[in-house]
């Protein structure tokens, strides 16, 4: 894919090789904030999952216009929206964010925490198929055998359980296309999440604004702990995509990829630990076949990372 070269000056950044710690900085607290997230979420359990959706982007559009406006970047907000491809291609990632949020929404508040986790731990073997379709990036030997094993689970999963894993398969391949398409497009973090937000804004709005006049919102309607945190979704949601649009810009596809195991970590431990969902023999076979491909690939990042940090240093 080639990109206009006209309005370059937005894209500042978004060499990997450039601050690559600052990159890492970033992607941490976005990945523990979404591993997490499911504490939070279940405290609005009793709110419809659509409406939560809308909330979110609401408040999460204020959140990021506060920013917008106290950095002064609001001409970076008028550049993207007169660049029609650039806006073409945000109003795509923003569909493709909103099914996310909603799934994953929805999935936690019905007790599928584990459909995340799992969602989460394909994620990485998804972006490293994408990065060799679209990027044009090998995979090696190891990173195929992960892919298979990978696929083998899912295959496993669907058999013996008897349901296709479509949860997490629709949450990991959504997030998966929303990362490349925030590797490839050349638009600064901020003020692209801040386009997303206010794009799904315009429909959530309305939607909210019939929803209350018919007296069936949330908010103002329940209690005051749930408009507080019905608020507070503007940090939970804008505050760790921010830090992972940053983070995606600032770091490798495959660093990406790596670091994002955190997320699923945090919330397979609160599935099991916390939430006491069912844990059959079934899911622990299908999750150990995901951590060997994880484990593969790992080892054989860590391993072409290494060599070239070696040859870097002889050269």
């Amino acid at each position: 894919m080639s990109w206009n070269k006209e309005n370059i000056s937005v894209n500042l950044q978004t060499d990997p090789k450039t601050n690559l710690g600052g990159g890492v900085a970033f992607l941490l607290p976005a990945y523990f904030i979404w591993g997490l997230s499911p504490v939070f979420w279940k405290l609005l359990s009793h709110v419809n999952s659509l409406e939560l959706l809308l909330q979110r982007t609401i408040w999460s559009l204020v959140f990021l216009l506060v920013i917008i406006f106290v950095q002064k970047r609001v001409k970076e907000l008028v550049q993207i929206i007169k660049n029609p491809l650039y806006l073409g291609i945000l109003f795509i990632s923003t569909i493709i964010l909103a099914l996310n949020w909603y799934l994953f929404i929805w999935a936690v508040n019905h007790d599928e925490v584990l459909q995340t986790s799992l969602a989460y731990y394909i994620n990485p073997l998804i972006i490293v198929f994408l990065a060799m379709i679209f990027l044009k990036e090998k995979l090696r030997k190891l990173q195929v055998a992960a892919l298979l094993i990978a696929g083998v689970g899912v295959v496993y999963y669907t058999m013996f359980l008897g349901q296709f894993p479509w949860i997490s398969i629709t949450i990991a391949v959504s997030f998966a296309l929303y990362s490349l398409i925030h590797k490839m497009i050349p638009v600064l973090p901020l003020p692209g999440l801040c386009i997303e937000t206010l794009l799904l804004s315009i429909p959530s709005l309305g939607y909210l604004c019939v929803l209350h006049s018919n007296g069936n919102g949330a908010m103002l309607n329940i209690n005051f702990s749930t408009d507080l945190l019905l608020m507070g979704t503007c940090l939970v949601t804008g505050l760790p995509l921010l830090f992972f649009t940053i983070g995606t810009k600032r770091s490798s596809l495959i660093t990406v990829g790596f670091l994002q195991y955190i997320a699923p970590c945090c919330s397979f431990l609160l599935a099991v630990f916390y939430y006491k969902e069912p844990f059959s023999s079934e899911k622990l076979v299908t999750f150990i076949m995901i951590w060997t491909a994880l484990a593969l690939y790992t080892f054989d990042s860590v391993y072409q990372h290494r060599d070239k940090f070696l040859n870097s240093r002889k050269s």
